[in-house]
């Protein structure tokens, strides 16, 4: 039987995190909840944080500015800032493994999503680096990412599912599919499938190579 593990991107969001908390408390559902240290600055948005926190959900690191992919920057160090003051924002709500998600722009999973002064950063700090396997793109597609993301559980047994609590009105259908991948046969977990993690605890779980940009990447 196909799992789900649910996690939600680029918030806190005044409006939409509230109704995403909402709907996974009705169903009895456990996330993740990668939040932008720029939100999570606004004392709205730690009270969010805070919030999901109380009610069983994990919260990572998901970057300070969300601007540019760290294998990207010019300037190595620029990911050890965006890193650590996201951490600090965070502080004791950080779940235990000190979770952190590089930023994809849209979704790319290569040398563009970190560079080696961000992984000894995480290494450095015991952090644990999680990815995806499925990213429907939400938040270009409203109405029809629901469609996607059933067919991206149907092609695997584990599926970390990357959506965005953002004001895009995705999550206005974020029930549906809920109840849509249940009648699939879908059963939703907070754990994350191994393949999806690339850091845990501070130790490469694999040969990071593809995923680290020594220099400014250039596609």
């Amino acid at each position: 039987m196909a799992t789900v593990t649910l996690s939600f991107d680029n918030g806190p969001d005044p409006v939409v995190t509230p109704h995403v908390l909402d709907i996974l408390s009705r169903h009895g559902i456990k996330a993740t909840f990668f939040a932008v240290g720029q939100r999570v600055e606004e004392p709205q948005g730690y009270a969010l944080i805070a919030r999901a926190r109380r009610e069983g959900h994990w919260i990572g690191n998901h970057t300070y500015s969300h601007t540019v992919p760290f294998g990207m920057l010019a300037n190595q160090e620029t990911a050890v800032g965006e890193i650590d003051r996201t951490n600090a924002l965070i502080g004791a709500i950080a779940e235990p493994h000190h979770l952190f998600r590089p930023y994809g722009g849209g979704g790319i999973l290569d040398a563009r999503i970190l560079n080696p002064a961000a992984v000894r950063c995480l290494c450095d700090n015991g952090q644990s680096c999680i990815t995806w396997n499925a990213i429907p793109r939400d938040w270009a597609d409203p109405e029809g990412w629901v469609d996607t993301a059933l067919r991206q559980i149907g092609e695997q047994e584990e599926t970390l599912l990357v959506l965005h609590d953002i004001q895009s009105g995705a999550m206005d259908r974020l029930e549906v599919f809920i109840d849509r991948a249940r009648a699939a046969g879908a059963t939703f977990r907070q754990e994350f499938p191994p393949s999806c993690i690339l850091i845990w605890h501070g130790k490469a779980t694999r040969d990071l190579t593809p995923f680290v940009s020594t220099t400014p990447f250039v596609a």
